[in-house]
């Protein structure tokens, strides 16, 4: 039985996702920004197997390492990470937004939030090795623009998603490349296309696939074997974004990164 934290686990995906985990008897923490329907969550999820629940706006990077700290301390034998949580393009015509800390929105939950979380539960879960880091990303890719990261200027709500997707691919290959030899496996997958989701709903696409088809994908990564160091398209290996493989590109965005969690 795995010890799994999953973000965004109240809706689509990450709800799915955490009803499976726990049919197959995994312990699971599932996170929420939304302390009522986390609860009720929990609830459900209680009535099948083991689950405990946790709040946090993870547009709020203090209540991300909040968060972290939280299930370590609780959880020290946690051995699964699944960085769910996103936020999408939002509605057509939409502007751009901020985070609670300033950080344009998509850049700070879809990529500044699994950074922290993630560096902040790395010495847990390499405590437990083998352990699994599972970063749910996008086909949709696109370079950061290293000279206007938050997107100040010719701002498109899919750009920025696509942006962030980039740099979460991005960071999954140099962090797996740090934790070489060290039992922790990390992948990004790009679970399947426009998902029945309110994220693609509401960026003004139709569906074109379930939450089920995602889910096999996510769950083969996070308690399956996988190797580490890999882009999947579903549960098929593929390539992300050529950019995001360049060791340049990776090291100019970690050095951005770094300024944008200091500012």
């Amino acid at each position: 039985m795995s010890t799994v934290l999953i973000t965004g686990a109240t809706s689509g995906l990450g709800r799915y996702v955490a009803f499976e985990l726990v049919h197959a008897g995994h312990r699971v923490l599932a996170h929420g920004r939304d302390r009522a329907r986390t609860e009720r969550l929990v609830e459900e999820l209680r009535a099948e197997g083991e689950a405990e629940g946790y709040v946090a706006d993870l547009a709020r990077l203090a209540e991300v390492h909040a968060l972290g700290a939280k299930v370590a301390a609780a959880h020290p034998g946690l051995d699964v990470l699944i960085n769910n949580a996103g936020v999408g393009g939002g509605t057509p015509g939409s502007g751009r937004e901020t985070s609670a800390d300033g950080h344009e929105l998509r850049l700070a939950v879809n990529y500044l939030a699994p950074v922290v979380l993630t560096r902040t539960l790395l010495p847990v879960l390499r405590a437990n090795a083998p352990a699994r880091i599972v970063n749910v990303g996008s086909a949709g890719q696109e370079p950061v623009d290293f000279a206007d990261p938050e997107f100040t200027r010719g701002y498109g709500g899919i750009p920025a998603y696509c942006r962030s997707k980039f740099a979460l691919a991005a960071f999954t290959f140099t962090l797996a490349e740090e934790l070489a030899g060290s039992g922790v496996a990390v992948n990004v997958l790009h679970p399947a296309t426009l998902m029945d989701t309110a994220m693609v709903r509401d960026s003004g696409f139709s569906p074109g696939s379930s939450v089920a088809d995602g889910a096999s994908a996510v769950l083969r990564l996070a308690v399956g074997e996988s190797g580490s160091g890999g882009y999947f398209d579903g549960t098929r290996p593929a390539r992300a974004h050529e950019a995001a493989y360049d060791p340049r590109v990776r090291q100019r965005l970690a050095e951005v990164t770094e300024r944008l969690l200091e500012g």
